[in-house]
């Protein structure tokens, strides 16, 4: 049966083998410029996964534009790097792309050695808060000329197309926009000015590679942004880029990096901006490529055939697993390692100047340092516990070569990832635990649930090595009353175990406490098909729509000793929560201390007085601790052990896999 996703497509002269585009994303692998031998191999492995056409990047057009982290593209000393890069991607048959890009006053003073980023005008953003200087139009020129020089490297590097990121709050968007715009010369004012600068741009870099060679413009469908460019001027602006800069196909992305609105983390529905590929798709008649929580065949699939899109932009589903493209082609969809937009290797691990891994994907950023050569003398290997590092563990001892026998005294594989799952648009961690369960289906993994390990089972198993992955368990804090029946605890009401009343407080603000009081808050809501509904049969004012959508049934409040709330929260996906917890109208008391829970709330201290908070139901959400009872036993038996996991040290869900990896792969 057809398959649209695997038709051909020709962009310019180019045809793509099939319609699956992998964006550029800033990895954080380059070294002072240079293209690395890290970077290198992790575009190759994409690229024998099958995708039609990859984009590396963003490279950088001048100095000013990027950091030493960005792979550069303004000196003639970089084509060579630039060159391996090319090749690496093309030897499968992908197409090799890379992303010129210039941050603007997105840009920090400190990775430029202190100068002065720059901007159409001098407004700070919210994301530096440094106040940029405002280009001269001789400064304006010169750098449509680094744009053009740039390409011509790219293009004599052997890429086979170049794509221009005109979007996101960086330099070429900040000049579209007249939140950022305030300029009264020929680049600023009206929309006709506001362009000038990218046509100008893209017109520069025509001339550079040619007629033939295929430029790709990836431009907002929305800002998101107040006082900023919705999708009206942004559908106008898509016209001119094609007629007026000869541009052969544009790339869709969704906001700015300041905006208020998710784009990239697990509560943005799959494909949920598709609807902005589908109003530019509507103005040109160039390839347009959608992007964003595009995860799935299904989705990819279903937006292709639809008609909002030519192609879909896969980035993160590439870095979680390499080969979505082929398995999807060959019938394997059930073998794909989906990317649950958990945010906690890629985004997560910028913010630190970190490079970029990935959670589901040990091996995403180490394809050359992690590979798993197979053993000669292949062991029998035990694994107690079948959350995400036992499942880890067992897969990477598997690909050893090892005989692997994985113990789970529940019923299902997934530990800890079904209550990480339980709050409303957390339900992507759900999938990482069947995808790592599918995985252990596909291999000699022998699975034995329901078992509950202690030491002489162990033992009857006559294991060389044995990987402790218990995981952990609540914490119980020293409070008096907490025995009382009003008292539940959070892991019990994320596994529906239990039940409140109507006013709930909740002790403890870290993550748990966090998701706990999203999940409460969600109760009594309407959901999306009913929201459809009543909003196509105009049954109700969108006003009441929206609070019907927003304010549940529960009064929820939550109690916390420090000054914050969420502070264990990955930095991508926090200030989305705190803006979801102050929607819904959780309340949060911060720096209060519980006292003592009674049959009718909880004394708590807050700022030097002592008050009650009455309460139906009290939730303690105080954390967890590693719960680790079998290593004893094991060592008493003379057998070598790995402790990985929450049973180890609690932390992420990111640590616990690549543990799991990485004491599975380090057995002889």
């Amino acid at each position: 049966m057809r398959d649209p996703v695997f038709e051909p497509i020709k962009i310019n002269r180019y045809e793509s083998a099939n319609r699956i585009y992998m964006p550029a994303m800033h990895l954080g692998m380059a070294n002072n410029y240079f293209v690395t031998d890290t970077l290198v191999e992790f575009y190759r492995e994409r690229g024998r996964g099958g995708a039609g056409m990859i984009c590396a990047g963003y490279a950088t057009p001048d100095d000013m534009s990027g950091s030493v982290l960005n792979i550069g593209a303004h000196r003639d000393e970089y084509i060579p790097g630039l060159t391996k890069l090319a090749k690496a991607i093309k030897e499968n048959g992908a197409g090799a792309v890379i992303q010129l890009n210039h941050s603007g006053r997105y840009n920090y003073s400190f990775f430029i050695g202190g100068r002065q980023p720059v901007a159409p005008s001098a407004i700070a953003s919210r994301l530096t808060r440094e106040e940029p200087k405002a280009l001269t139009v001789d400064e304006i020129k010169q750098i449509v000329k680094s744009f053009a020089e740039a390409a011509g490297r790219v293009k004599a590097a052997g890429f086979d197309a170049v794509e221009i990121l005109a979007g996101t709050g960086y330099l070429i968007s900040e000049f579209l926009s007249p939140l950022t715009n305030h300029r009264t010369d020929m680049y600023g004012g009206t929309p006709e000015n506001r362009v000038r600068f990218a046509l100008e741009l893209f017109q520069a870099i025509r001339k550079s590679v040619g007629a033939h060679f295929p430029i790709i413009v990836r431009m907002n469908g929305n800002d998101f942004m107040s006082g900023g460019q919705g999708r009206g001027e942004l559908r106008e602006f898509s016209k001119k880029f094609v007629a007026e800069g000869t541009v052969d196909a544009l790339c869709i992305n969704v906001g700015w990096h300041e905006a208020r609105v998710p784009q990239i983390v697990t509560s943005v529905p799959r494909g949920a901006f598709a609807y902005l590929s589908r109003g530019i798709k509507e103005m040109v008649d160039v390839p347009v490529i959608a992007s964003h929580r595009i995860n799935t065949p299904d989705t990819a699939r279903r937006m292709i055939e639809d008609g909002v899109c030519d192609m879909v932009a896969i980035g993160r589903g590439l870095i979680a697993d390499p080969y979505f493209p082929e398995k999807m082609r060959t019938g394997r969809e059930k073998e794909i390692m989906h990317c649950i937009a958990c945010a906690q290797g890629c985004f997560d691990h910028l913010f630190q100047l970190k490079p970029v891994a990935c959670m589901c994907n040990p091996k995403a950023g180490y394809e050359s340092t992690k590979r798993i050569e197979k053993t000669s003398s292949p062991k029998k290997v035990l694994v107690v516990g079948g959350g995400p590092a036992g499942m880890s563990a067992a897969l990477a001892a598997c690909e050893k070569g090892h005989e692997v026998t994985l113990l789970e005294e529940r019923s299902v594989l997934g530990g800890q990832l079904y209550l990480a799952a339980a709050p409303p648009g957390r339900e992507e961690f759900v999938e990482l635990a069947k995808n790592l369960a599918a995985q252990i289906d596909t291999q000699n993994i022998t699975v034995k649930l329901g078992i509950k390990a202690d030491g002489p089972l162990i033992e009857s198993h006559k294991p060389d090595h044995v990987i402790l992955a218990t995981g952990a368990i609540p914490l119980f804090p020293p409070i008096k009353g907490r025995e009382l029946p009003n008292v539940v605890q959070a892991w019990d009401l994320l596994e529906k175990k239990a039940y409140t009343g109507k006013r709930v407080v909740i002790i403890g603000g870290g993550a748990v406490g966090v998701e706990t009081a999203l999940f409460l808050a969600e109760k009594g809501t309407i959901s999306g098909e009913t929201l459809k509904f009543l909003m196509v049969n105009q049954a109700e004012p969108l006003e009441d729509l929206y609070t019907l959508c927003i304010k549940g049934t529960k009064q929820v409040i939550m109690v916390e000793m420090l000054d914050t709330v969420g502070k264990d929260i990955g930095k991508s996906t926090r200030w989305g929560m705190m803006q979801e917890l102050s929607r819904v109208g959780v309340e949060i008391n911060t720096q209060t201390k519980a006292l003592e829970i009674t049959e009718s709330g909880v004394r708590v201290e807050m700022n030097g007085a002592v008050k009650e908070i009455p309460a139906d139901t009290v939730v303690l959400a105080a954390g967890s601790r590693s719960y680790n009872p079998l290593q004893e036993e094991v060592l008493k038996r003379k057998i070598p052990c790995s402790v990985v996991g929450d049973a180890k040290r609690v932390a992420l869900a990111f640590d616990a896999v690549h543990q799991g990896f990485d004491a599975g792969r380090a057995i002889e």
